[in-house]
């Protein structure tokens, strides 16, 4: 075999090896892409059942708002409608910017730095949501009283040990529920963001 044609062979190989390597780096981000929007979906799915909830609320506080007949029960519909209809919007907003992160459309580097800053919006937007369901837990109680009972939610109340009781076991599970809440979603961003930090290895 003379020395041109040797070069051509050589250079045809070359070629379909990198093209072997191009396709194979492709399906590499496809399937990283596929597993990083399932890790995602782990928090974007209980987000979406929980606004869906938000939402009926909402409505049943707009259908009864009449009910809400003097100024500390309005004010606490109020507050809890703009939580109820501000708070999915907000949530679900954080989520899908990280979940939609086209990992294949920039190269590694940029591809972490827009995680990183969607990865941060969405700890404080986590952040904001507990201080509003902080805000909501307590809001809502007069409000929900007086729209199932028909009643104030001081009314007919001859102790004060009852509400001394329950407020502080709600603040409790409330709490301990959050940070369950939050390790879960953090447990799954970060290894959303592992996938992305394997691909350098694994397409290299």
């Amino acid at each position: 075999m003379e020395l041109e044609e040797m070069q051509a062979v050589w250079t045809q190989m070359s070629d379909q090896i990198e093209k072997q390597k191009k396709l194979t780096d492709k399906m590499i981000i496809m399937m990283t892409q596929e597993k990083y929007r399932n890790k995602l979906n782990k928090i974007a799915y209980p987000e979406t059942i929980g606004a869906v909830g938000c939402y009926a609320m909402a409505i049943l506080i707009l259908v009864n708002i009449g009910k809400l007949d003097n100024w500390y029960n309005l004010l606490s519909g109020l507050i809890c409608l703009s939580v109820l209809i501000v708070l999915p919007i907000f949530s679900l907003g954080m989520i899908n910017r990280i979940r939609n992160i086209d990992i294949g459309a920039n190269n590694y580097k940029e591809t972490l730095l827009e995680y990183a800053k969607q990865k941060k919006r969405f700890q404080k937007s986590m952040k904001w949501s507990y201080y509003l369901g902080f805000v909501l837990m307590f809001t809502i109680l007069p409000v929900t009283t007086k729209i199932i009972r028909g009643k104030d939610l001081f009314e007919g109340v001859n102790s004060v040990w009852p509400l001394a009781i329950a407020i502080p076991m709600a603040i409790i599970f409330f709490v301990v529920f959050s940070k369950w809440a939050m390790r879960c979603y953090n447990n799954n961003i970060n290894s959303a963001e592992n996938l992305i930090k394997d691909i350098e290895n694994t397409a290299s």
